[in-house]
């Protein structure tokens, strides 16, 4: 203690180091990630440079701002790696000033994600802990030591030899100062030294990662593997700072795969005359990167399943919060219906992302991974998508609309669908379906089929008609009482499972009805036979704790994502039913549909892929670039493969495999914040234009 005092630079240092790395430590075995890696002692040597900068700082202010400012420090850190964790359990995501707009919606379940915190996220605080404890016997033992030395005669004068002993004694207490000083500013220097070689050594990295750690501290563009091989405090600074200065350029690998395409009667041909030219004469390298990107793609062929449902009314519902309980005859014997007579996959998912709702309402209208440290729905909501899945009805003559019953309180709809080309959308106001403020309490989808379907069948006629519904109420809250939620309770009473689940059923019983409503509406105006109906859901029911839900579910939900399983559901009355085992995802959705109606698209735009085509890569991707195919799952977090049998990939597939599930994630990235396709839009009809001219003249 008593060298501690002398060397004060030294101990705020020491106890900052010490409370920030236990928080980080903690914070790993919480999350499961490796203790004894690489990624720790990279951690350690960023804390270290954090601690050894504010130890220089706060050493120049007097006793009191010290213990403020460090018991404030080392609070903040262990306080802000509980509230990732718990993001991370809740919602599947880790927090970033990339949502930092959907603060304010929230704070509405605030409470509920409070109240989801467990015991073991709090380990985070032994550090604080320890050192509240130290600066508390630092007091007791200081405070003694004033009252020992009052007991101690003082000299009635200073003498000379004293003076100058004090003096002495400044003089050498001044210059062990400056020493620790000069020493503790070597320090950060070297700690940045060993800290960059962590990023380059070879040896100090895992060759399966999907991100390198150079690109990952240059743009946290995946908060996942960030916060692994970062730590949560050195994560919220990369993300502080990409935020304030983006990264402007991002490259691919592009592999020229359209130039031996062998051409037969199902294949789609393009010109690209005009996006070449317009390529040739642009200098936006990001737009340059991105051309040739899409231009050198795939181009999938058309099959036996192309244009089967040409003409045809369509009718798109993505579904709150719908996991596969919802496949039941006996509690949702609509969806069953649906299930049973349709196309349906089982191996559907619907992973987690920032802002899940709205980024995946996206992917679906655009086939685009959205950016999974940001509200990309909202950030970038004046975008243009000439090839979304309205435009696409539109430019074949479809009368197209969009419905959801809550207000632009989380996603401003009302701007985002006219610009992804829904000729009309229809808020919960415009619709006049009474909402209540009150978190907890959602509008009844059966009136929201009801209102929207008086809208798209009475449309222009002689026009077939697109309809995009989203709806709300089996969104959380499931832990407190509710209309909904407790409106069919009793059927439930005797599963046994915990009331939280039991009024998620609840509400699923409601939506059910509404699909049951859709239908009979439909029916009743013999435009059944002539309507598809394609199901998906934005996330599983993320407001209920997975140890409870797991009480419902035969398999584990806690492994590869399997919590992420939902409904995929193609219906029509003419269908022959199937059951579906291709791996799948909202991203397939557009390029299925648009080749099952035989829309004019091009397949390059689109980051999914038709399900029905024989060229499908049969590889579901998530959020954070994990990926699963039939022989394993790829964990992009952790850069770990787990298989499911003897099948294995060797590195080299795995690191190919990488490479392209990365390249997709951030040419759709870097096409979202460049609004990229309005550019494209617009340059093709300039070029497309000019060609005509010329060959008119």
């Amino acid at each position: 203690m008593k060298f501690l005092n002398k060397h004060k630079i030294i101990k705020i240092y020491l106890l900052l180091i010490i409370s920030f790395f236990l928080s980080e430590v903690f914070f790993r075995f919480v999350m499961d990630y490796k203790i004894i890696d690489w990624a720790t002692f990279r951690i350690f040597l960023s804390l270290n440079v954090l601690a050894l900068i504010f130890g220089l700082i706060i050493s120049l202010f007097n006793k009191v701002f010290e213990r403020i400012s460090v018991l404030f420090l080392s609070y903040a850190v262990g306080i802000y790696a509980i509230c990732q964790i718990a993001s991370f359990f809740y919602l599947g995501v880790f927090l970033s000033f990339g949502t930092a707009g959907q603060a304010g919606a929230i704070t509405e379940y605030l409470g509920l994600w409070l109240a989801s915190f467990k015991p073991v996220y709090f380990t985070t605080m032994i550090g604080p802990v320890l050192v509240t404890i130290y600066y508390i016997v630092e007091m007791i033992l200081n405070r003694k030591a004033k009252i020992a030395e009052s007991l101690i005669k003082k000299p009635k004068r200073i003498t000379k030899k004293m003076k100058l002993a004090l003096e002495a004694e400044a003089k050498s207490l001044k210059k062990t100062k400056l020493i620790e000083r000069i020493v503790l500013g070597s320090l950060i220097l070297v700690s940045c030294g060993l800290f960059y070689t962590t990023l380059v050594c070879k040896k100090m990295q895992n060759e399966l990662q999907l991100e390198n750690n150079v690109d990952l501290f240059r743009n946290p563009s995946n908060p996942n593997i960030a916060v692994n091989q970062f730590g949560a405090t050195t994560f919220v600074i990369l993300d502080l700072k990409t935020t304030l200065f983006p990264v402007k350029e991002v490259s691919a690998s592009i592999n020229y795969k359209n130039n031996n395409q062998v051409i037969t009667d199902m294949s789609r041909i393009f010109d690209d005359t005009a996006w070449q030219e317009l390529n040739d004469n642009t200098t936006n390298k990001n737009y340059k990167t991105l051309n040739n990107y899409f231009m050198n793609r795939n181009i999938t062929p058309k099959n036996e399943y192309t244009g089967m449902f040409e003409g045809k009314n369509v009718i798109f519902i993505m579904m709150e919060s719908v996991n596969t309980l919802a496949i039941n005859e006996e509690y949702f014997p609509n969806l069953y219906k649906l299930y049973n007579e349709g196309y349906a996959w089982d191996n559907a998912y619907s992973p987690r992302n920032a802002c899940s709702t709205g980024n995946n309402e996206m992917s679906g209208m655009v086939s685009l991974y959205t950016i999974y440290r940001s509200c990309t729905y909202n950030n970038y909501k004046n975008n243009k998508y000439f090839e979304s899945v309205f435009n696409l009805f539109n430019n074949k003559g479809y009368y197209t609309t969009s419905y959801h019953n809550y207000t632009d309180g989380y996603y401003y709809r009302s701007t985002i669908h006219p610009n992804m080309g829904s000729s009309a959308y229809y808020g919960v106001s415009k619709l006049k379906i009474k909402y209540s403020a009150e978190y907890k309490e959602w509008p009844s989808d059966i009136l929201l089929m009801q209102k929207a379907s008086d809208i798209f069948l009475n449309g222009p006629e002689g026009k077939p008609f697109m309809a995009w519904i989203t709806t709300v109420t089996s969104h959380q809250p499931y832990t407190v009482s509710s209309e909904f939620g407790d409106k069919y309770l009793s059927l439930y009473k005797d599963t046994k499972l915990p009331i939280a689940v039991q009024r998620y059923l609840s509400k699923l019983t409601e939506v059910d009805k509404a699909i049951g409503e859709l239908l009979r509406i439909l029916e009743e105006h013999n435009q059944l036979d002539n309507t598809v109906l394609v199901l998906y859901a934005d996330h599983y029911p993320y407001g209920i704790a997975t140890s409870q839900l797991q009480k419902a579910f035969d398999y584990k939900l806690d492994v590869n994502y399997e919590i992420d399983r939902t409904p995929f559901i193609i219906y029509n009355p003419s269908i022959t039913p199937e059951k579906k085992t291709e791996l799948t995802s909202y991203m397939n959705i557009l390029p299925t549909v648009a080749n099952l109606f035989n829309l004019d698209y091009d397949p390059r735009l689109y980051m999914g892929q038709d399900l029905f085509s024989e060229t499908f890569n049969n590889r579901l991707v998530f959020a954070d670039g994990s990926w699963q195919t039939e022989k394993g799952f790829y964990d992009a977090t952790k850069g770990v493969i787990k298989y499911y049998g003897s099948e294995t990939y060797t590195s080299d597939e795995i690191i190919s495999n990488n490479q392209e599930v990365k390249d997709m994630i951030r040419m759709s990235n870097l096409a979202v914040t460049s609004d990229y396709f309005n550019y494209l839009d617009k340059g093709l009809k300039k070029y497309q234009n000019v060609t005509n001219n010329s060959q008119e003249q």
